[in-house]
């Protein structure tokens, strides 16, 4: 006799009205860097997959004679990195379970089916149809392993009910309740379900249901889990609002650099808007710059006429400006390049000091990698980054580095005098510069290029595809003198050493965000976080100062920063997920949301962290177009005679694809404690 089951999931997409599963008409960038919800009823289903070679829904809700089903409606396009159209529902926590759903191919030449003991996107098991074949496989990153399979006679006109029973290692297979397959394998133990297709399928009737035993059991995980959060979130001081600031009509979304524009100890951010000019985001132009007052949200100053499109907050590429004293005077000037020019402005006023046109657009078009239509889109240069660097060899970084969008170089004195340009292959986003010899001149790391401090050449990555989308240096291993790690798009994360040497790669996805700071203290050096978007969006890995896993999640938004969070003082970092107060918040070492984020209306587009309140612990800034919120911790630090002050990313070098880190770092607490700086209204 059979136990008695207890149904952990049912749904036959009844409660879905007829018409698309909420998707991103654009398939754009934004979540790459910005909270980007789809709008839309999802109920307990998420869509873990972004394609930007399609547009318009991968799935859609028909229905046949009172009987809904959710219809994957994508062709399978040809390329090498195919993201599979995937659904996902359920808890994490489940182990020993029964799948089941009913199933249409309305396609058969190509894989249709059900994910079971689901982890992420690309790490689960997938039992599915194909070419007259039942498959069960075991998909791990790059990897697909064929476990088992079967002959099965199907056909497109005709439902199947297809189900898998876990219990342990073993995994059987069915089709109309006949056994097909039958194998033990134990890579993974956990993990909810998915429904997935690569082309059009239909899909209803999904039921998830264990016995009473396994019930227990999942239970009792469930519980010490959420008993285990609990507890640690009860150890963390929760965010304290202090500051509420109307953005009025300059408002963009993460286009914004922090400062001290007066020359005393006032925050100031400034905030670009921006005209997308040719093709997307590519030559987008400067129309508009904001300095503001964090503490009193009065505007200092304002370049060009503000406006209140709703396009300022959706930008995905970076803008030409950094907030950084580049004379060495103690007051910050403004960095920029607008309508072809390169010019330093005065902080206080942001009157121009120094100015010149941008350089000429030089090189055939078509010899230069990443330039749209293969034509040069105007005689001379729209900037597409700005980075303060030290190649002369200064006391202090004094020279500006420029790029275009993915092929060329300039380094300019701080006189605006041409240093040297260079040109080679592919830039990647935001170069990276870092010290490496000794001699105090910054080498430049640009995608797989080293570069000398005088622009020369002198070692290539043996890669050609991709780009690298953010880089950090440093030493991470205690082991190792300083390493470069990167995320590199479908080339995946990397550990190289300073002459060039790959010594770690994980292609993990579509590689999108790096950092690295203390996150796990009982172990050596520091962590590396990586989280991915194209194809695969959204999974987060852990690794240790080696290169090797520690763990992975798919929290099921995009928009996660991965920032490392100063947020106790203790010494151990917290990683910044975003502001949402569903899907975001801040993580531990061990992956658990330990802070969220106050259910009070704030917004959560975009997200920052930045110390600007007089001790060493961080602050969030969470804002849109419209609105900026500033949160603090809502209790002092309790460490006595010490406090953590970890080196962190140069705020003179802000870029949506820069990669963060917090090297640890000491100091002797001041005798009198500083307290919070006020910001309240």
């Amino acid at each position: 006799m059979d136990r008695q089951k207890i149904t952990l999931f049912s749904n036959d997409f009844s409660d879905f009205p007829i018409g698309p599963f909420p998707y991103d008409p654009e398939h754009s960038a934004m979540g790459e860097y910005h909270y980007y919800p789809v709008k839309g009823y999802t109920g307990q289903w998420y869509d873990p997959i972004t394609n930007s070679n399609y547009r318009g829904p991968s799935w859609m809700v028909t229905e046949d004679d009172g009987k809904k089903y959710m219809e994957q409606m994508r062709v399978l396009t040809p390329g090498k990195h195919v993201s599979c159209p995937t659904l996902a529902a359920g808890d994490k926590d489940w182990e020993d379970y029964t799948v089941s759903v009913r199933m249409r191919s309305l396609y058969t030449g190509e894989p249709a089916g059900v994910l079971f003991r689901y982890q992420t996107s690309l790490m689960h098991y997938a039992f599915v149809l194909c070419n007259k074949k039942a498959m069960l496989y075991l998909v791990e990153k790059e990897k697909r392993e064929l476990l088992g399979e079967a002959d099965f006679d199907f056909d497109c006109d005709t439902f199947y009910e297809l189900r898998v029973d876990v219990k342990g290692s073993l995994i059987r297979c069915y089709i109309n309740n006949e056994l097909l397959i039958e194998t033990r394998n134990s890579r993974y133990t956990y993990g909810s379900i998915a429904i997935a297709a690569y082309m059009p399928a239909q899909f209803t009737d999904v039921n998830v249901f264990c016995d009473e035993e396994e019930y227990r059991h999942y239970i009792v995980k469930k519980q010490a889990r959420e008993k285990r959060v609990a507890e640690k979130r009860l150890r963390y001081p929760q965010p304290k609002l202090v500051k509420i600031i109307d953005l009025r009509d300059f408002g963009a979304g993460r286009q914004i650099r922090f400062g001290h524009l007066t020359g005393t100890d006032e925050w100031f951010f400034v905030m670009a808007q921006h005209q997308k000019r040719v093709y997307k985001d590519r030559y987008a132009n400067i129309s508009c710059l904001t300095a503001v007052s964090l503490e009193t949200g009065e505007v200092l100053w304002q370049i060009g006429e503000p406006s209140r499109l709703k396009d300022n907050a959706y930008l995905t590429a970076d803008l030409p400006f950094q907030v950084y004293d580049i004379d060495g005077d103690g007051v910050d000037e403004v960095i920029m390049a607008r309508n072809f020019r390169l010019m330093i402005l005065d902080g206080k006023t942001g009157k121009v000091r120094k100015s010149i046109p941008t350089p000429f657009n030089e090189e055939p078009a078509e010899v230069l990698c990443g330039i749209e239509f293969r034509k040069h889109a105007f005689d001379r240069l729209n900037v597409d980054a700005i980075r303060i660097v030290n190649v002369s060899g200064k006391e202090r970084p004094c020279d500006i580095l420029i790029k275009d969008r993915y092929s060329r170089l300039w380094v300019y004195d701080s006189d605006l005098n041409l240093i040297w340009k260079f040109t080679h292959n592919n830039t990647g986003h935001f170069p990276y510069s870092y010290d490496f010899d000794g001699d105090g001149k910054d080498e430049i790391i640009s995608c797989y290029n080293m570069i000398s401090s005088d622009g020369k050449l002198i070692w290539k990555l043996p890669i050609d595809t991709d780009h690298v989308d953010e880089i950090i240096c440093g030493k991470f291993d205690p082991d190792r003198d300083e390493l470069i790690a990167l995320v590199a798009g479908w080339e995946g994360f990397m550990i190289v050493d300073r002459d060039g040497n790959i010594l770690v790669r994980d292609i993990n996805g579509h590689g999108q965000r790096i950092s690295a700071g203390k996150y796990c203290p009982e172990l050596p050096g520091l962590q590396i976080c990586t989280t991915t978007f194209w194809g695969n969006q959204g999974i987060i890995y852990l690794y240790d100062c080696k290169g090797n896993e520690l763990w992975h999640m798919e929290p099921s938004s995009n928009g996660n920063i991965i920032a490392p969070v100063n947020w106790t003082g203790d010494g151990t970092e917290l990683i910044l997920l975003n502001g949402n107060i569903k899907y975001g918040g801040m993580i531990d070492g061990e992956g658990d949301v330990v802070v969220v984020f106050p259910d009070d209306g704030h917004p959560d587009l975009c997200a920052e962290v930045i110390d600007i309140m007089g001790d060493p612990r961080d602050e969030i800034i969470l804002w849109d177009e419209n609105k900026m919120y500033i949160y603090t911790q809502d209790r002092p630090c309790e460490i006595a005679g010490r406090e953590y002050v970890p080196e962190k990313y140069p705020r003179c070098n802000f870029s949506n694809y820069r990669g963060e880190y917090s090297f640890p770092r000491w100091r002797e607490k001041k005798s009198v404690v500083t307290e919070k700086r006020n910001l309240s209204e």
